[in-house]
């Protein structure tokens, strides 16, 4: 599959941004899609995560609340809506997917497809 991200930008703390991630090729095949982001200076990390077809979600504990993702099947777009944005939030933001089946809780390395990160600044 081929992701696009998009949505990015600069907000102010407390606000909120939705970023989307269209998706085109092999969606058929796709288990679970997901959200990763890369902050300056550190290790990519996971974010939340939706099983394509059934809907279960995932959340990381730090956006717990505060982030949620979800999907339209029909326009192979996948978002993540992004509220009470914090600065600890700045980082470029990646849609990634997998055919693989994850038994648990996904991590940054549960992705096999990534595409073009989206930056978001918070400033605070």
């Amino acid at each position: 599959v081929q992701l696009q991200a998009s949505g990015g930008g600069l907000v102010q703390a407390g606000g909120s941004l939705r970023l989307s991630c269209a998706v085109t090729g092999r969606t058929f095949s796709t288990y679970i899609m997901g959200w990763l982001r890369q902050a300056p200076g550190k290790e990519r990390e996971f974010v939340a995560a939706i099983i394509w077809r059934a809907g279960n979600t995932y959340y990381a504990d730090s956006v717990k609340g505060r982030f949620t993702i979800s999907r339209d099947n029909a326009k192979n777009t996948m978002y993540l809506q992004m509220n009470s944005l914090k600065s600890e939030d700045t980082a470029a933001y990646y849609c990634a997917a997998t055919s693989l089946r994850i038994i648990g809780m996904p991590t940054h390395r549960s992705f096999d497809s990534w595409g073009q990160g989206t930056l978001v600044t918070v400033s605070s």
